[in-house]
């Protein structure tokens, strides 16, 4: 039974009792996972509340007050004999356990995730933890109801779930964005009410505690200006240069050439012949004495793990390149966001989590941006300019970071006119 179960896993057939909240079994073939139109709406309405930057137990008190049954409830309003976990008074709420299940759930982009745990024994009722490595993952098994691109951007925003005052309705565009440059930590918002007039700024959140740090204080008027002079850049530039990929796509080059010209592979090469050699000099070093067997030992595994790692780096950059020159570089979706993106005079919450990571604030008004995408970016760049296609280089080109300093009061033409011409990438890719 266990071997049969395995095929069927392996074979993207769905072995669960009951479908998970969005999904519905077909009465054909039980196996089968089909979208539930009604709880598939809500499931794209909770994706959309976290990129709008909502806390996940925000979500989980709007479901409640809209009335929306649970998952527990609602397969129970469906005539299911379905007992979930443990549950306070007579009627499941959403909860944010329940709510970051969803959120962080592979099965919304198709895919089916089983083999999760097993039974130690056919008399033991106990399931054991299965490592994940041996998990049995199986892409495309059925319908997506989130996109790849919305379910990459969640992950990241879960990673700083934000906080709203109970008093402010309204959500600030960089709630989960904005961090401290050299803490680290989240910067809180803070509002400065007198006279009449109201000026909103962003500290640092350890400052704040009182645990050290510095303020690092900038206005959001500011930070709104610097921010989208940034991403109007960053995606000018970027459209240009995936319209000279697609041309260079449209003429059949050589993929291997495209390989040849990436930086970063020639980087990861370059660092691994080094530890190649290390290690080959350690055997020179041991026969004349300068190293002992025990180092010489605990070097070569040292050496070996290093240029090891290095390979395993160069072999996805190698396929990042393979999969943006055969399937294109971005989705129709994250396209539409960079030219959108040119057209906003003011950029909005959702096009700024579409684009960017994370922006670092410094003190003196000076902020990093971390953009998406920073890799395919420097591929298509590389290729660009190696094989002649690059005859557009914008006064404005940003890379992975932006760096600027500037006055509280300078305006938006100023900053144009300070931003540097080209920015320096950071090496590793967001």
């Amino acid at each position: 039974m266990k071997s049969q179960l395995a095929v069927k896993r392996r074979k993207g057939e769905c072995l669960s009792a009951f479908a998970v909240y969005g999904y519905r079994k077909s009465t054909e073939d039980r196996n089968r996972l089909l979208v539930d139109d009604y709880a598939a709406e809500i499931v794209r309405r909770i994706f959309a509340w976290k990129i709008e930057g909502m806390a996940v137990y925000a979500i989980a008190e709007k479901l409640n007050d809209l009335h929306i049954l649970s998952p527990k409830e609602y397969k129970k309003s469906l005539g299911l004999n379905y007992r979930g976990g443990f549950t306070r008074g007579s009627c499941s709420k959403w909860s944010s356990p329940t709510v970051r299940r969803i959120l962080t759930n592979e099965v919304y982009l198709g895919h089916l995730v089983q083999g999760r745990t097993e039974r130690v024994n056919i008399k033991v009722k106990k399931r054991v933890e299965k490592p994940e490595e041996e998990w049995v993952r199986v892409e495309d098994a059925h319908e997506p109801i989130i996109s790849a691109d919305d379910f990459a951007i969640v992950q990241n925003l879960l990673k700083a779930d934000g906080r709203v005052s109970p008093k402010r309705k309204e959500i600030s565009p960089f709630m989960g964005l904005l961090f401290c440059g050299d803490c680290r930590e989240q910067m809180v918002r803070r509002v400065n009410r007198y006279k009449g007039t109201e000026k909103v700024y962003y500290i640092c959140s350890t400052k704040n505690r009182g645990e050290g740090c510095s303020r690092h204080s900038i206005e959001e008027a500011v930070l709104k200006e610097l921010a989208g002079t940034a991403i109007r850049r960053y995606a000018n530039d970027f459209l240009e240069q995936e319209k000279l990929f697609a041309q260079a796509k449209e003429r059949e080059a050589n993929l291997q050439a495209v390989i040849s010209y990436n930086k970063e592979i020639a980087r990861l090469k370059k660092e691994q012949e080094k530890y190649f050699s290390l290690t080959a000099g350690l055997y020179e070093d041991l026969r004349t004495g300068v190293i002992t067997k025990e180092e010489f030992g605990r070097l070569h595994g040292e050496f070996q793990k290093k240029a090891e790692n290095l390979a395993a780096a160069e072999g996805r950059q190698e396929q990042l390149v393979k999969e943006m020159f055969k399937s294109g570089v971005l989705s129709a979706g994250r396209l539409a966001a960079f030219k959108d993106s040119l057209e906003l005079k003011e950029i909005d919450r959702h096009t700024l989590a579409s684009l960017v990571k994370r922006i670092w604030v410094y003190e003196g008004k000076r902020i990093e941006i971390e953009f998406y995408f920073t890799d395919q970016y420097q591929a298509m760049k590389d290729f660009c300019r190696e094989d002649g296609l690059d005859t557009y280089m914008g006064n404005g080109q940003i890379g992975n970071e932006a760096y600027t300093n500037l006055d509280t009061h300078m305006t938006i033409d100023k900053v144009e006119n300070q931003m540097p011409s080209a920015i320096p990438g950071m090496e590793r890719g967001a």
